[in-house]
């Protein structure tokens, strides 16, 4: 069992493996079906993909920030402030190369901004009082969330998830 430092580096760490397992699964869809959509309202493959990268990006830049204000603009102009080059990312690799350099700076900022920083208390988006660390911890679980809406995607399109082949081989494998 790892211990570790601190709150801070216990969170970074769980976060790294949510964003691992994103990444294992963005790379597990071929190529050619980052446009599937299971209806015509929801998000296609890309789009959820962009979708966690900036929310990951806005949570990052407006927590690292000695004035983190959650309502400082409307949520839109947020997400742009942070991560308006998302959008032009629309490859795999492109997707796959973000959602890595994207931990890796997180993790840096994170760092730089300190634990004490991150048990400060801030405004949240619904106007209550929390923590800088809980709200890290939301969006983990926002990540988390969307991870599983990508293994559904991946259900829907016949393709076996990259966890579940992962689980199923290390079963054969012990047979």
């Amino acid at each position: 069992m790892t211990l570790f430092d601190s709150l801070l580096e216990e969170t970074l760490e769980a976060w790294s493996d949510v964003r691992q397992g994103l990444i294992d699964e963005v790379a597990n869809v071929p190529d050619d079906r980052f446009d599937f959509r299971p209806t015509p309202e929801t998000r296609s493959v890309t789009e959820l993909i962009q979708h966690i990268l900036e929310v990951a990006l806005m949570m990052t830049g407006e927590l690292t920030r000695p004035d983190t204000d959650f309502h400082r603009a409307p949520w839109p102009e947020l997400l742009d402030l942070y991560a308006a080059h998302v959008k032009d990312a629309g490859t795999k690799a492109e997707l796959l190369d973000l959602l890595r350099s994207s931990i890796r700076e997180a993790e840096q900022k994170f760092r730089a901004a300190g634990e004490l920083a991150m048990l400060q208390l801030i405004t949240r988006f619904d106007g209550e009082q929390g923590t800088r660390l809980a709200w890290l911890n939301h969006g983990i679980a926002q990540e988390m969330y969307h991870r599983g809406q990508l293994v559904l995607y991946q259900r829907l399109m016949g393709i076996e998830p990259a966890l579940t082949r992962r689980i199923r081989e290390s079963w054969d494998a012990q047979e």
